[in-house]
């Protein structure tokens, strides 16, 4: 939902303005150390695993990188790359780069959430807005009555900031701004909500924002701290960090787009300014990192199985029987079976991380391109779908 918009966002800007081209930059700005913990040419099946990022990049995907786990084998994990992580300066991509993770975070988010239910500092049913300054919800409809339950289940009916034309012409107007939290929440005041909270689900954004000013307010810290206290230092997320501190790392892949469907791509890198401060995205990472976290939440090894139950009690939209959602994670019918998920953009950036109950395996990717064919192989259904079935079968 986010993507269709900014992209014709984009599409203005490209037609409006000369893109300046991409930098000269040193290749050892990408050199990252060795990854411990997951196989690469070692493992049994890198073969196989490789001729899927082989195959994907030659279809015009600047680069990927992929973790897979597939817990019938035995084998444990294994990461591969392919591709360029910086097309200009011709720098291979590695499995150990970093790169934009966009809306995985919301997972983060919710895990948060239930840990802080779990210490007993919140209870899910709470409306949220006790938790909250009333000035943050001022002219938020159903902000004064959605529970946090609804938050993180996208059953509160508040309307989606990004879906404003408002907002839509102000990124416009500067492609480089970093927005703080009230200065996006201004783009969902004085909507109409999109119906009575728990009657419905539907993907807002401004739900995650709300979520990361309540752990703040909890906590009396930066919520990405207390991502890092809770998540990422625990499971030793060793690539994995928040945009806040350092929104454009320097040695962060170059992201591309692929405005016009002609897989003549351009680099987007800096044009991510609306995520870096805020909960409903922001998170810099790699595909093994998410594998490590989405496996301890499965496996609840960082949120108890009473947090899973509920993070995982699935609603489906009025409007959708293919998707269902849970708190933070999603429920995909596949050709193949459920996949539970969430995935991720950023403008020239996309990553996803999927676990499939019926196979006990996980997949989790990411790509430094997104919009027009791009996005046909590497995140709509049918790309996923090929996944899973290159990974499984």
């Amino acid at each position: 939902m986010k993507k269709l918009t900014i992209k014709t966002l984009l599409l203005l800007f490209a037609s409006s303005c000369t893109v300046s081209e991409d930098p000269i930059r040193d290749p050892q700005v990408y050199a990252c150390p060795p990854m411990q913990g997951t196989n690469g040419e070692q493992h049994v099946k890198a073969d196989k695993y490789q001729t899927i990022l082989d195959g994907t990049v030659s279809k015009g995907v600047p680069g990927i990188i992929m973790t897979v786990f597939d817990g019938r084998d035995g084998h444990g994990p294994w990461t591969g790359s392919s591709g360029k992580a910086d097309l200009k300066n011709n720098v291979s991509l590695k499995n150990c780069n970093i790169t934009r993770a966009g809306s995985t975070v919301k997972t983060f988010t919710a895990v948060t959430m239930l840990k802080l239910a779990e210490e007993g500092k919140l209870d899910l049913d709470d409306i949220a807005a006790q938790y909250l300054p009333e000035e943050t919800i001022t002219d938020i409809e159903n902000a004064d009555i959605a529970t946090i339950r609804n938050l993180l289940q996208h059953s509160s009916g508040i309307y989606d900031y990004i879906q404003s034309p408002h907002f839509q012409t102000a990124s416009l107007n500067d492609l480089l701004k970093e927005w703080q939290p009230n200065e996006l929440l201004k783009y969902a005041r004085g909507r109409k909500a999109n119906f009575e909270p728990g009657t419905d689900v539907d993907y807002s954004n401004t739900n995650y924002i709300l979520l990361g000013m309540i752990i703040e307010e909890i906590e009396g810290k930066p919520f990405y701290q207390v991502f890092d206290e809770f998540i990422f230092g625990p499971l030793g997320l060793t690539f994995t960090s928040f945009a806040s501190e350092n929104p454009v790392p320097e040695n962060i892949i170059r992201g591309y787009i692929d405005l016009y469907g002609k897989l003549e791509v351009i680099d987007a890198t800096q044009y991510s300014g609306w995520d870096y401060h805020t909960a409903d995205g922001g998170l810099i990472s790699n595909p093994y990192d998410l594998y490590l976290f989405l496996q301890a939440v499965v496996e609840t090894e960082i949120i108890s199985q009473n947090s899973f139950e509920e993070m995982t009690e699935w609603i489906s939209p009025s409007y959708d029987d293919e998707i269902f959602y849970g708190l933070g994670l999603f429920k995909m019918k596949t050709k193949f079976g459920d996949a539970y998920m969430h995935s991720g953009d950023a403008i020239g950036y996309y990553a996803s991380m999927l676990y499939l109950p019926e196979y006990d395996s996980y997949i989790c990717w990411a790509v430094n391109g997104n919009y027009g064919k791009i996005d046909e192989f590497t995140q709509s259904k049918e790309a996923i779908e090929l996944f899973i079935e290159k990974v499984i079968f």
